[in-house]
């Protein structure tokens, strides 16, 4: 009967339930520890890389619900992780897979979730849910595995009523690594079946951690660019001990406007310096707001690996790999910025560069993992201008 269980979850009564902020309740089945979590509630359109997906820190309060029906198809494994551990709140699914096939696969889905102390929520149906998120926008919402036990729901609808949301959280200084590490790992080798270890690196960046990818660092390393990750909230002279040839900020969780009250001095210092400065994501809402934009809330964040972008300059489109909820309001542009690319989904912002310095950044993610390597140009972009400015000194 176990079986038929498991082939027909509807045959049993639920142990896990989706609350939003406005009552309504999707019940399902639990995967992971008996846990409730409660996040902002959105959706992620990638039919890859659920992996790196999780483990991206800038889902950090957030509960992704993924549209694609077969996640956990290619099972887990230690080298797909984007950071230590899942980030995420919780997780939205559609079925659960009872196997895994994938050379490189070591564990299951529900081994994943349980290792990393995350709920789950699957025999949801992700249409309705999607549906509903693109018409209304994001919820607030809790996600619980309870098991047998339902008793703690009502307690749950309480908390998540006084949740205030995403807005003015600075979850970039909650992420941020706390020690200053270098990184010596190069981009996979299909060759040797491993990441490349870069022992040459031409010039130092110095990299601000608000939630920093593995993968942004790999690109970076991978051109010689040896990278220095530093704190969320590293002063001006700790920046500057590091003696960096160019300067990064990372992707990152929560409000760019929060984050920024505590880091926006520094980014303007080092502005001033004539240094290169790149920004992804967070990095490059930081940017915006250091050189006088404003940032606001989406009606519907971009997440997915198949975001059209234009670039403005060149007039090519790339396919994009895309997590944010806030956007750069391209109204509140100075005269020292110049809007280099659009989201060809909404007309939304999608990157900048400054007028006369060496200093630029956007909003879509250029490395990857999970998406496709259409923008891996603006790594090399970034390493001619370290390289022009190296040779100036």
């Amino acid at each position: 009967m176990q079986k038929d269980l498991e082939s027909y979850p509807h045959l049993r009564p639920p142990s896990a339930a989706l609350i939003l902020e406005n009552g309504e309740i999707f019940w399902g089945y639990g995967l992971g520890p008996i846990k409730a979590s409660i996040g902002e509630l959105c959706f992620n359109t990638s039919q890859t890389g659920y992996q790196e997906t999780l483990t991206d820190p800038s889902y950090n309060k957030q509960i992704i619900t993924f549209t694609f029906p077969h996640i956990g198809i290619v099972g887990t494994n230690k080298l797909d992780n984007e950071s230590k551990k899942i980030y995420a709140s919780g997780c939205v699914i559609n079925q659960k897979l009872s196997n895994y096939s994938n050379w490189r696969a070591e564990k299951n889905l529900d081994f994943f979730f349980n290792q990393n102390n995350v709920p789950c929520i699957y025999g949801v149906d992700t249409r309705v849910l999607t549906k509903n998120l693109s018409n209304n926008g994001a919820f607030k919402a809790a996600l619980i595995h309870f098991g047998k036990n339902k008793d703690k729901i009502k307690k749950l609808k309480i908390e998540l009523k006084k949740w205030s949301g995403l807005e003015n959280l600075d979850l970039a200084s909650v992420v941020s690594s706390n020690k200053k590490y270098s990184w010596d790992q190069g981009v996979w080798d299909k060759k040797i079946n491993k990441y490349k270890k870069i022992d040459k690196n031409h010039y130092s960046i110095t990299c601000f951690d608000f939630g920093i990818k593995s993968n942004i660092l790999r690109n970076l390393n991978n051109l010689n660019l040896k990278p220095t990750v530093i704190n969320a909230n590293s002063s001006f002279d700790e920046v500057i001990s590091t003696n960096p040839d160019g300067i990064f900020l990372s992707n990152g969780p929560g409000d760019p406007y929060a984050t920024g009250e505590n880091i926006l001095p520094v980014i303007k210092k080092l502005i001033k310096l004539k240094k290169p400065i790149f920004g992804i994501c967070l990095g490059h809402q930081i940017i915006s707001l250091a050189l006088g934009a404003k940032t606001k809330k989406m009606f519907q964040g971009h997440r997915g690996s198949n975001h059209p972008v234009k670039n403005i300059l060149s007039s090519n489109v790339e396919i994009t790999s895309q997590n944010h909820g806030f956007e750069v309001d391209r109204d509140s542009f100075s005269k020292n910025i110049i809007e280099t690319h659009i989201s060809l989904f909404d007309g939304t912002n999608e990157g900048i560069m400054h007028k006369t310095l060496p200093v630029f950044s956007v909003q879509y993610h250029p490395e990857a993992s999970p998406g496709p390597h259409d923008s891996h140009y603006l790594f090399e972009q970034f390493y001619n201008l370290v390289d022009n400015y190296a040779k100036k000194k």
